[in-house]
This record gives structure tokens, C-alpha cells and sequence, in this order.
């Protein structure tokens, strides 16, 4: 499926159960394993489950394969390859800060060998 047509179905799946502050990142050129990472927060623990489901859900009946879902009360990730989803509590967002973390571009001088 089209990268733009899964992404598509995943703002949807989010929207429909009222995912809160859905930020969508191109990962490309940044990382190898996905091309976008899709970041959403729920009011709740339920709440962050039902959307997690509702994502996995909607792409499996659009014919996605689902590479892996991890859970954690607070923190739901879901790995659909081009796209991986993450789904987590207000305060658990706040304290990885993925957003920033996905968006910090060093330049290659500066970068240090691993």
C-alpha cells in the first residue's frame, strides 16, 4: 500500500476514536527501518488501547501486515513498516518527547562515531 494512503488510515483510525494531538514525522533520510512515525496521545489507559486497537483494526481489513505491536499500560507501538505508531499517555509523551527527539538534525561534523 501507498505510504500516503496508510498514513491515510491511520489519522483516520485515530480520529475516529478522538485520538488527541496527532503529529505525523517523515522519518525519511532520518531513519532506515520506517518512512513516518505517527505520534498520538490518549486520555487514559483504555483510551490508549481502544486506539491502538482501532489502528491495527482498520489497516488489517485494508490488507496491512502488522510487523509487531508492543504494549505497556501507558504506551502502545505499533510497527506497520513504512509507518510505526505510537500511542501514549499525556504524561508519558511529554517525558520522551519523541517530536523533538525525531526532529533533532546534527550536522554530519558534528556527529560523533559510535
Amino acid at each position: 500500500m501507498e505510504l500516503e494512503k496508510l498514513h491515510g488510515l491511520v489519522i483516520e483510525a485515530l480520529e475516529d476514536l478522538k485520538g488527541n494531538d496527532l503529529v505525523s514525522l517523515d522519518m525519511r533520510g532520518k531513519l532506515d527501518i520506517t518512512d513516518m512515525m505517527v505520534i498520538a496521545s490518549g486520555t487514559s489507559d483504555r483510551h490508549v488501547q481502544a486506539l491502538a486497537d482501532s489502528v491495527v483494526e482498520k489497516v488489517k481489513k485494508a490488507g496491512v501486515t502488522v510487523a509487531g505491536v508492543e504494549k505497556d499500560r501507558a504506551w502502545v507501538l505499533i510497527d506497520l513498516y513504512e509507518i510505526v505508531v505510537h500511542v501514549m499517555l499525556p504524561e508519558t509523551r511529554e517525558f520522551y518527547n519523541l517530536e523533538k527527539l525525531w526532529q533533532l538534525e546534527i550536522p554530519a561534523e558534528q556527529a560523533q562515531p559510535i
